[in-house]
């Protein structure tokens, strides 16, 4: 498959042949990140997106921090809201806090570079192909389906995991202190809740946890349902600021309105 322009200028495709996965390199590819998803839940490809195209894309979003729908919120691990049904020491019953804004696809600079990484079909086989879902298709929510987060001073992503089983992130600008994404590999299973291992890390144990890459440009795909993961608090002046680009395994896929009530500010 054929990368067109403005994509081959986005993404380094000499070290990330994903526009050729039929051949040996980039068979290869889809293999290390079928490794690493299978070992620890997560495959983060450093300087997939060029420097400078991170650098266009962060100028085309930063004019648009001003606008971005800011959220403040307590939940516990699964969002779920349904703590009072829960026993006293049920570890879902512990509360943590988030806040960060967020700008909508529909807001993001027809030009911008992450947009054409974001509709590239060329990508959207890759994140299939790594995730072994086939097909795969982008999501088709006109706000939604891809997002850019803002993290300023003060803010965080408390620990939680995922509705959906996979998430793709692109990495755009790390703050100068704080913001670190941290998670737990695979602390919960289709069978196993794990609410033990969840206790003890939503009340300090650090064990197992792990950092993503904090460097622009970094791609990571990540299976966040069944590994708990945040975001640290910013405590630096620059925000951090990371892409969300998301897919489903089924077409035409779309926010609820109340998702995108709660998440942008408009249904």
């Amino acid at each position: 498959m054929t990368a067109p322009t403005a994509l081959a200028g986005a993404i380094d495709l000499d070290r990330y042949p994903i526009d050729d996965l039929d051949a040996p390199a980039g068979r290869d590819l889809v293999r290390r990140c079928r490794e690493q998803l299978r070992a620890r839940g997560a495959c983060e490809l450093e300087g997939f997106v060029r420097a400078a195209a991170v650098a266009e894309t962060v100028r085309g979003v930063a004019a648009l921090e001003a606008d971005a729908f800011r959220t403040e919120t307590t939940h516990n691990l699964e969002f779920s809201g349904r703590e009072a049904e829960l026993d006293p020491d049920d570890p879902l019953r512990i509360q943590v806090r988030s806040a960060k804004g967020l700008v909508a696809y529909d807001q993001i600079p027809a030009d911008s570079p992450l947009r054409a990484v974001y509709e590239s079909d060329v990508l959207t086989r890759f994140v299939g192909a790594a995730l072994e879902i086939e097909p795969i298709y982008r999501q088709a929510d006109e706000i939604g389906a891809l997002n850019v987060m803002f993290y300023g001073a003060g803010d965080e992503l408390g620990w939680h995991v995922d509705n959906a089983d996979f998430v793709v992130t692109l990495m755009l600008r790390a703050s100068t202190e704080g913001g670190a994404f941290e998670y737990v590999p695979l602390l919960r299973s289709p069978d196993d809740p794990n609410p033990d291992g969840v206790r003890a890390l939503l009340t300090g144990d650090r064990t197992g946890v792990r950092t993503l890459s904090p460097e622009p440009g970094t791609l990571a795909l990540f299976r966040g349902r069944r590994s708990p993961h945040r975001v640290t608090p910013v405590t630096g002046a620059a925000p951090r600021i990371n892409a969300v680009l998301s897919y489903a395994a089924e077409p035409d896929a779309r926010l609820s309105a109340s998702a995108r009530r709660i998440f942008f500010g408009r249904g």
